[in-house]
């Protein structure tokens, strides 16, 4: 998607916007599944919570992934989008038993992180097959908040409960058909998977009923020029030549899962948004522009870096500028960037917008959540209509007073 293209596409639809390019997830999908091509059954869960658009869900299904899904409404959703209920995994974290229940209901596949829900599981549905979500004590992850497998993390149950949960698994006479773990996301050093799978393989083969390693993602994405990423292929030699021989060993060819999120969709993301605003001060130029935390949350949230451009004069001269919100809140998307000259009205864009972005968005300062936009063989279509002030009043009910 070249500049022009989408300055074209703020013309069509405003600004601020959301743009997902499909191939780019096409893309991202088919190197996943020949990096692990050496093992005979690999199945891709996408992590729903990424981007809950359904249109993406529709499209990531039909590439053949399926559904990693957090909460009653991410299965729901994978649901609507036509996936079949064997095909989506559902991972709770600290969530009711009747939202387990209610899962259970829809058929879908479950995994469980502590020993109660485990043990009321067991009980409540006799013989019903439940995948256990394992904390390998792994520090792994790209920052401190997507760090989860860690011995300190509230995911999943420590390795060394694992007596208790033989315990448990015995006295419910509960099939264990997988194991999972997700240490975190933007891991770089590829021990860290190679470590945590040995950790999962050491509880897998204590149970005779495995069907499935899942070995959840945390894939690193590059965001700037030179960023390191894991390097997938190496991985997949490795991590594929030690699952299969631990299938051989089980006696049985079990299925490798990974749940990959921002690996399939991150760099298929631009956010374009319009300047508002130039504004100079002793030290610093600073680009106002029509969007903020309210939008893209992850800058200030996790400290991320995304790539910034200014689109709309990208052979202009050279100036530092940081890039600003309009929020009432310090919401800065980038520091002390090169740009081509900004004017009032040019259109900046915002790179590996595609996950953990609109789905983190807001109406924080009654602001509007954006529209968003799915290109397809170079066709472009609305996919979220933009909000207006009557959703901002939809579900509030206003007594006389």
């Amino acid at each position: 998607m070249n500049n022009q293209f989408l300055i074209s596409l703020t013309e069509k639809y405003g600004a601020p916007l959301y743009v997902y390019n499909a191939a780019i997830i096409q893309r991202q999908y088919q190197r996943m599944i020949l990096a692990f091509s050496s093992v005979k059954n690999v199945k891709l869960n996408y992590a729903v919570k990424s981007n809950t658009n359904i249109n993406i869900l529709k499209y990531l299904n039909n590439l053949g992934a399926g559904g990693d899904c957090v909460s009653v409404q991410e299965v729901k959703l994978c649901l609507a989008a036509g996936m079949d209920a064997q095909e989506i995994s559902y991972t709770p974290n600290g969530v009711s038993f009747d939202e387990i229940s209610e899962v259970h209901q829809l058929g879908v596949k479950i995994t469980l992180d502590n020993l109660s829900s485990l043990d009321q599981f067991g009980k409540t549905f006799p013989q019903a097959p439940v995948s256990l979500r394992i904390n390998p004590h792994i520090m792994a992850g790209g920052n401190a908040k997507i760090s989860v497998g860690h011995v300190d993390s509230k995911f999943g149950i420590s390795h060394t409960q694992i007596e208790a949960i033989k315990e448990i698994v015995h006295q419910n006479q509960t099939p264990i058909n997988g194991v999972h773990m997700h240490t975190g996301s933007d891991i770089k050093d590829p021990n860290a998977f190679v470590e945590a799978m040995e950790v999962l393989l050491g509880i897998a083969e204590q149970f005779d009923t495995i069907e499935f390693i899942d070995l959840g993602s945390g894939f690193k994405v590059p965001y700037q020029d030179g960023d390191i990423e894991t390097n997938l292929e190496e991985l997949g030699s490795i991590l594929g030549a030690r699952f299969n021989e631990f299938c051989a060993a089980y006696g049985k060819d079990l299925k490798l899962v990974f749940e990959p999120g921002k690996f399939l969709v991150s760099e298929a993301g631009k956010f374009l948004t319009r300047v508002n605003v130039i504004k100079q001060t002793p030290n610093i130029n600073f680009v106002g522009v029509d969007s903020g935390l309210n939008h893209l949350m992850r800058p200030m949230m996790y400290d991320a870096y995304h790539r910034v451009s200014n689109i709309s004069n990208p052979e202009g001269p050279k100036k530092e500028y940081n890039v600003v919100g309009y929020i009432c809140e310090t919401d800065t998307f980038a520091s002390s960037r090169i740009l081509g000259e900004v004017r009032e009205g040019d259109i900046i864009c915002m790179d590996n917008a595609g996950a953990y972005c609109f789905s983190m968005s807001s109406n924080y300062n009654s602001r509007f959540r954006p529209a968003e936009v799915l290109v397809i063989d170079g066709k472009d279509y609305l996919i979220r209509q933009r909000e207006t002030f009557e959703d901002l009043l939809k579900n509030q009910i206003e007594i006389d007073l």
